[in-house]
């Protein structure tokens, strides 16, 4: 008695059988297709390539097995060894406050985030706010510690650079950070940074801290750039003055210096004039003492000689007489003579 259910059964079973047959038949390509995959697979994971700027920490069932140098390596293919690539000769940077857009000759930067605004203003020692863009450069020496001592190296870095900055800016002048200050607040906070990045024991070694600018904010620039103009005028003033200053005082002191030699001058002359006066008088004493006459008579005609050229008109009156004795007046004539021959 034909049933449907029974043919059906016959059909699969002569379908399955059919099927064996044919995978039998195909077993050995897709054998061989299998060990192609599986040894590419053990060559590609096997082989490792380190660049020449790093080194790449192996780990083995996730325990560190070795650090390897720049070239071609192997290791346990299938997962069993992974390496993770460390750049520890680059020079690794972050910057704070500013975003470096398009490097190159013509380097741009920009500020378009909020949060980089936020960033960089901060609270100096004197209450004024501040606007401080920095650069942290760093390099790698340990990848095994870079690797594993901190869950976010990057964002530890930052945390760090930000509040070791925010101190420092925070004990200073705004006044002396905008100007002469730079310098000494990037050494300290570079100092402290590799302090605390020590504790933290992350393989890190810092390169060096910039300041990339320093400004007022943008809503008390007019005010600080008047300030600065201020200043400025009161170091003209200040230059002039003391150039003034410069130029009189020598002045001054060379007058002082012809002034007092022109006294000590004036002070030894007068000193010989009385010397040698007193020489004289002395030496005339000595001649009186021994002729009174006569040299009482030599200085009288000796004073008579001095005066009498600037008395003028001498009048003789003689013993007697009622009048003046009328005197040919010789100078007179002689002076007329003179005249007319001129």
């Amino acid at each position: 008695m034909y049933s449907p259910i029974s043919a059906m059964a016959e059909r699969i079973e002569f379908d399955s059988e059919e099927l064996i047959e044919n995978l039998r038949k195909s077993r050995g390509p897709f054998i061989w297709a299998l060990v192609l995959i599986v040894g590419a697979a053990l060559v590609l994971t096997s082989v490792y390539t380190v660049e020449p700027d790093g080194k790449a920490v192996v780990k083995r069932f996730g325990k560190v097995h070795e650090v390897a140098g720049p070239g071609l390596h192997f290791k346990l293919p299938l997962g069993i060894d992974t390496a993770t690539f460390v750049p520890t000769e680059r020079i690794l940077k972050q910057e704070f406050g500013f975003q470096t857009d398009i490097p190159g000759q013509r380097t741009l930067y920009r500020r378009d985030s909020p949060d980089m605004k936020q960033q960089s203003l901060m609270l100096s020692g004197d209450l004024n706010v501040i606007d401080v863009q920095w650069v942290v450069q760093y390099r790698i020496n340990d990848p095994d510690k870079w690797l594993h001592r901190v869950r976010d190296q990057q964002g530890t870095i930052s945390d760090i650079a930000e509040a070791v900055m925010r101190r420092v800016v925070g004990n200073r002048l705004g006044s002396d950070v905008l100007t002469i200050a730079r310098v000494s607040v990037a050494n300290e906070v570079l100092q402290s940074m590799q302090k605390i990045l020590n504790e933290y024991d992350m393989g890190v070694n810092l390169v060096a801290i910039e300041l990339q600018d320093v400004t007022p904010p943008d809503a008390v620039k007019p005010a600080f750039n008047k300030v600065n103009e201020a200043r400025q005028e009161r170091e003209r003033l200040i230059n002039e003055a003391e150039r003034e200053r410069n130029r009189l005082i020598p002045t001054a002191r060379g007058q002082a210096k012809q002034t007092v030699a022109e006294a000590k001058g004036y002070s030894t002359n007068r000193i010989n004039e009385a010397k040698g006066t007193s020489a004289r008088f002395t030496s005339i004493l000595k001649e009186y003492k021994q002729a009174p006459d006569v040299t009482r008579r030599r200085l009288y005609l000796e004073a008579l000689d001095e005066v009498l050229p600037s008395v003028g008109k001498i009048y003789v009156m003689p013993d007697g007489a009622a009048g003046a004795l009328p005197l040919l007046n010789l100078a007179d004539g002689q002076a007329r003579q003179k005249g007319a021959k001129k």
